[in-house]
């Protein structure tokens, strides 16, 4: 089953009509609640507050930057917490406590004189758990006293700004603001309290740290003179630049000569790999052929060829002419084949003095090198001790300055808090709300009489209504007996004939109505199936039935031929209720003695009814109902009466009824209304079912009508406020 159906099943107005059936006690239950609510509330001793504002800043007042004598940190979540946490610590409680005299108070001195009832009741608790009866000593009174001051006071943080509230709550309006302003200027105090001790311990500390500090820089530099005297150092950097510039030239020169033995050395194995030094092998040398002075002897060679070229057109081989311009011609190829020579001879020369001049330079380079080297190793010694002396003295020069400004500044200190609010006296308490106290007390005992209502109405197992009979029972409802003169059980006093001739009198209108209304239903019962023997019966004595069975035989008497017949024979009620003498002739005689069957059936012309009593008390009334004779008459009498109305006695105390059932043609069971548990209703029809019986349905006997209007039930609304069916069923 989901919650909707659940939901669904919960039927909603039987817990309206359990709250309207105990209203009374409801309203009781507030009332006295409320009474008790406003003697509390009017009891309780009123409570003050009283709230005194700071503000923490990020940091205080600066004259010089000392920040790090002190530790104050930058603005942070973190500075803002601690300080609140100091506000809230118990030690500032205790300088508060010890500041107001508060162990003298009694609100907050528990074990104070005024405080004696409850100091004695506590002490006993005390020796009752632990042993102990000694007296407090000094230090645990004010521990205490400590302890409940500490308890009335609250920090809070006002978000998002750098502002603080501190709340003291008293009994006493005037101590909780002395106490409140108390508070933030006990905190102020702390905090100055507290920068003068770190200064003082600063100062202490840089003294001692001071004069180890300045033995280590007088040692370094001791130890930077002596190294520079014992290497001759005077400027290491400047020699150690020179040095550098040294092999930078150096370098640069060996770049340059390594370029020109390379390029001489190309030209050099040409020409060591030529066999003869000839102007052809010559001329195939660039950097020969390109020589100035070898360009202008080729240039005159070039002028003497044409110039031969020339004669030869005009002259002869023998021409003195061409003689002589042969003779120009060749000097002018000597020289230059003398020149070439000469030059690839100048080549070799330069080649050997350019090498020679590398590895010169090479050299040189080298040992420039070496002493870099040597003069890297000093520098980075005499760095070491040059280090350590410059660290060592910015280190003294950094503590000295913090002494100085740290006794420039010890008289002159500021806080980083101040209060913007002082607290002011309270007029009014916070506590105890009296209005509230009541009112939640008002709301608390109707919701709590409320859930007691519907917890009793789900306990409750009795059959009070209709609506119970249709939800527990699930059998047809024959009818309802409402009280009668105003609620008076109709079982209260069964010797009165008023009460047995209630339906032929006709004074309760609404008793005779219900009692039509169950004969109507009766009858409708057994359309199907005639039920002309009916037996009353109910679960327990005194539930009503026999007077259920006079009157409803009575309106049967009315329209049909009707016997009433007392088969309860142990409690045997019928007779008294008509008046019969005692020893009265009935049921028992007749089945004892069949031929007197008619001297036991009397005839009542008021009622309009024959009434056969139950006779003498048998010791056996089973045997006697489950004789043979006992059905004869059964079967006699079933022809001599249209209708036979028999009273049983109850199913749970005897069997009687449950043999009876078997007998007759319908049982209708009665059941007083809100008195008669629903297990025990269910025990016996489920006893009629396994016997076969035939139920003709239940008669919810003794209902109070106008009660249950009242409380919204169907069967409030048969009957109006004069007894009169409103609406027959």
């Amino acid at each position: 089953m989901d919650t909707a159906s659940e939901f669904e099943g919960i039927d909603l107005t039987r817990y309206l009509r359990a709250l309207r059936r105990q209203m009374k006690k409801i309203i009781a239950l507030t009332v006295v609640t409320s009474i008790i609510a406003i003697l509390v509330a009017m009891s309780l001793t009123p409570i003050y507050q009283a709230s005194s504002t700071l503000m923490i800043e990020s940091g205080g007042t600066k004259v010089v930057s000392i920040e790090e004598v002190y530790g104050i940190p930058q603005a942070s979540d973190e500075y803002f917490n601690t300080q609140f946490e100091i506000l809230k610590s118990r030690e500032l409680a205790k300088r508060i406590t010890e500041k107001l005299n508060l162990v003298n108070t009694p609100e907050f001195n528990p074990y104070h004189l005024a405080n004696e009832k409850s100091f004695s009741f506590k002490s006993k608790i005390k020796m009752m758990i632990y042993g102990e009866s000694e007296p407090p000593t000094d230090e645990e009174v004010f521990a205490a006293t400590v302890d409940t001051f500490w308890e009335s006071v609250n920090v809070a943080p006002i978000g998002k700004t750098q502002l603080v509230m501190i709340t003291v709550t008293s009994k006493n309006p005037a101590l909780a603001m002395k106490a409140a302003n108390a508070m933030t200027n006990g905190y102020i105090e702390s905090q100055l309290e507290a920068k003068i001790q770190v200064n003082e311990q600063a100062s202490g500390w840089l003294q001692d740290r001071l004069g180890g500090l300045k033995e280590a820089l007088t040692e370094s530099e001791k130890k930077l003179q002596q190294y520079r005297e014992e290497n001759n150092l005077v400027d290491v950097a400047g020699v150690g630049t020179l040095v550098a510039r040294e092999i930078d030239q150096t370098t640069s020169r060996l770049v340059e000569a390594r370029s020109q033995r390379i390029e001489l050395g190309n030209t050099y194995f040409q020409i060591k790999n030529m066999d003869f030094l000839t102007y052809e092998n010559l001329s195939s040398l660039p950097i020969i052929i390109n020589n100035p002075l070898v360009v202008t002897l080729r240039a005159r060679e070039t002028s003497a060829e044409l110039k031969k070229s020339e004669l030869s057109k005009r002259y002869g081989p023998s021409h003195p002419k061409m003689v002589a311009a042969e003779s120009d011609l060749q000097a002018v190829r000597d020289s230059v084949g003398t020149q070439m020579r000469r030059i690839a001879s100048s080549i070799e020369r330069e080649y050997i003095a350019a090498r020679n001049k590398e590895e010169s330079l090479q050299q040189a380079l080298n040992n420039a090198k070496a002493q870099a080297g040597a003069i890297n190793s000093k520098e980075f010694e005499l760095n070491q001790y040059v280090r350590e002396a410059e660290s060592n003295r910015e280190l003294y020069n950094t503590f000295y300055s913090r002494i100085n400004e740290t006794s420039a500044t010890s008289d002159f200190q500021t806080v980083n808090a101040r209060v913007t609010d002082p607290a002011v006296l309270p007029t009014k308490p916070v506590k105890p709300d009296r209005k509230k106290i009541v009112i939640m007390a008002v709301f608390a005992s109707l919701i709590l009489g409320m859930m007691l209502a519907i917890f009793l109405d789900i306990l409750d197992s009795t059959i009070k209504n209709v609506d119970d009979v249709d939800r527990k029972l699930k059998v047809s409802l024959l009818g309802i007996i409402p009280l009668m003169d105003g609620g008076k059980k109709l079982n209260k006093d069964e010797n009165d004939n008023k009460v047995v001739r209630a339906f032929v009198d006709g004074n309760q209108h609404a008793f005779s109505e219900s009692v039509r209304t169950l004969r109507t239903s009766l009858t409708l019962a057994g359309l199907e199936k005639p039920a002309a023997v009916i037996l009353l019966t109910s679960s327990v004595p005194g539930e009503g039935k026999t007077t259920t069975s006079c009157n409803i035989a009575q309106c049967f008497g009315q329209l049909e031929k009707t016997l009433l017949i007392d088969a309860d024979m142990r409690r045997p009620t019928v007779a008294k209720k008509f008046d019969f003498p005692a020893g009265t002739a009935g049921l028992s005689n007749a089945v004892a003695y069949p031929d007197t069957l008619d001297q036991c059936i009397y005839t009542v012309k008021s009622l309009g009814i024959d009434v056969m009593p139950a006779g003498q008390i048998p010791p056996n009334p089973l045997e006697l109902l489950s004789s043979k004779n006992f059905r004869d008459i059964l079967t006699t009498l079933r022809g001599r009466y249209q209708r036979i109305i028999i009273d049983s006695a109850p199913m749970l105390a005897v069997s009687d009824a449950l043999y009876l059932s078997t007998m007759v043609d319908g049982v209708a069971y009665v059941i007083k209304a809100d008195s008669t548990k629903d297990s025990m209703v269910k025990t016996a029809l489920q006893r009629l079912d396994d016997n076969n019986s035939r139920l003709l349905g239940v008669i919810l006997n003794q209902v109070d009508v106008e009660r249950e209007a009242r409380y919204g039930n169907d069967q409030g609304g048969y009957y109006d406020s004069h007894g009169y069916t409103s609406n027959n069923a």
